[in-house]
């Protein structure tokens, strides 16, 4: 087997595509940004991965968190998320340029339908979040643009897995789709890593690349990581950083630059780390994550009784505590019963 991903081949033989994840630990700052993808080139990293979204079109105001509050001491989903959303095309477009310049793959996750049209500009393949593996409007805008999708599979059952895939190979069958096994909690304990499920997924899924995208703490050796490759993982996603433990953003679950250095080094280190195998499991520090991180049908702007609703007056946001996002096909062109607010999560009783 031998497949291309950005800038760099893949193989039996080969390390694992490494995708440094940087977020928004650079925190709206563009000269740190550069700094952080010079620490991750230095350190072996094939890309560096940034997140693109304005708060207002990812989270409800009044979004739970689903992190740890002695590490990220943010209740609300909107406030954070405000506070590291200011960079756009501009800022990312001169990131790009620098990547370029220092030889290293630029990538940023798009979180919204208008982060998905500047980034095809910029990136050589798509990445999907864990929390949008149900977001159908923005995958399937992510498949009109015809390029590789690496997708996060984190809070998801395989049903729910088949299903995407099978949603995906519908929009777009020519598409070339890598899968990554993902826990999401933040931080993922070591007994929940359950990197056996980078094998069940290459059972499941034999045609499709298996990655893993990590969320642990970084131990001294890279171990973690070492046996996820060692599962079968071809693409690595790890948040990346600066500082190492700092408290807020996910500097305290990211490695650094000399973290990577040693991953690269002995790669070849197996550490079997024991999980369930057999199917994949929705795991109970997952559920609150699945709760708040998912999306819902939510209106955009107030709509008046006996309105139509339409892809103009909705929205997919957090929390995912109302209707489906992939039941939106459903929804469209139904009436309202009744004055709606804006930023409302919509009810079944909200239309007929």
């Amino acid at each position: 087997m031998q497949f291309k991903l950005g800038s760099k081949i893949i193989s039996e033989r080969s390390q694992p595509y490494f995708i440094a994840e940087i977020g928004v630990n650079y925190e709206n700052n563009l000269k740190r940004a550069k700094k952080i993808i010079k620490l991750a080139k230095e350190g072996g990293a094939d890309a560096v991965k940034f997140q693109s979204y304005k708060a207002e079109k990812i989270a409800c105001k009044e979004s739970p968190y689903y992190w740890d509050l002695k590490e990220v001491p943010v209740k609300s989903q909107y406030e954070l998320f405000k506070k590291f959303d200011k960079f756009g095309f501009t800022e990312f477009k001169i990131l790009k340029k620098y990547c370029d310049k220092i030889k290293i793959d630029f990538l940023s996750t798009p979180f919204d339908l208008d982060a998905v049209d500047y980034l095809d500009k910029l990136v050589p393949f798509f990445k999907i979040a864990s929390a949008d593996i149900n977001n159908y409007p923005l995958i399937e805008k992510i498949c009109s643009k015809n390029k590789p999708i690496v997708l996060s599979t984190g809070a998801s059952n395989i049903n729910e897995i088949k299903k995407t895939v099978k949603f995906i190979n519908k929009k777009n069958k020519n598409i070339k789709l890598i899968i990554l096994h993902c826990v999401l909690s933040y931080p993922t304990k070591n007994q929940d890593a359950h990197l056996e499920w980078i094998n069940y997924l290459q059972q499941r899924f034999p045609k499709n690349i298996i990655g893993y995208s990590d969320h642990t703490l970084p131990d001294y050796s890279m171990m973690i990581l070492t046996s996820a490759f060692s599962n079968g993982a071809k693409v690595i996603e790890k948040h990346f950083s600066d500082v190492k433990g700092k408290k807020g953003n996910d500097h305290f679950h990211s490695l650094n630059c000399k973290d990577l250095i040693v991953f690269r080094k002995n790669i070849e280190i197996l550490n079997q780390i024991n999980g369930d195998k057999k199917k994949r499991i929705i795991l109970q520090c997952e559920k609150k994550s699945k709760l708040n991180a998912r999306r819902s049908i939510v209106t955009k702007v107030s709509i008046k009784k006996g309105t139509k609703l339409n892809k103009n007056n909705l929205i997919m946001k957090r929390p995912g505590t109302g209707i489906s996002p992939e039941k939106i096909n459903k929804i469209i062109g139904r009436r309202a019963v009744k004055d709606i607010k804006e930023d409302t999560i919509l009810k079944k009783s909200d239309f007929k």
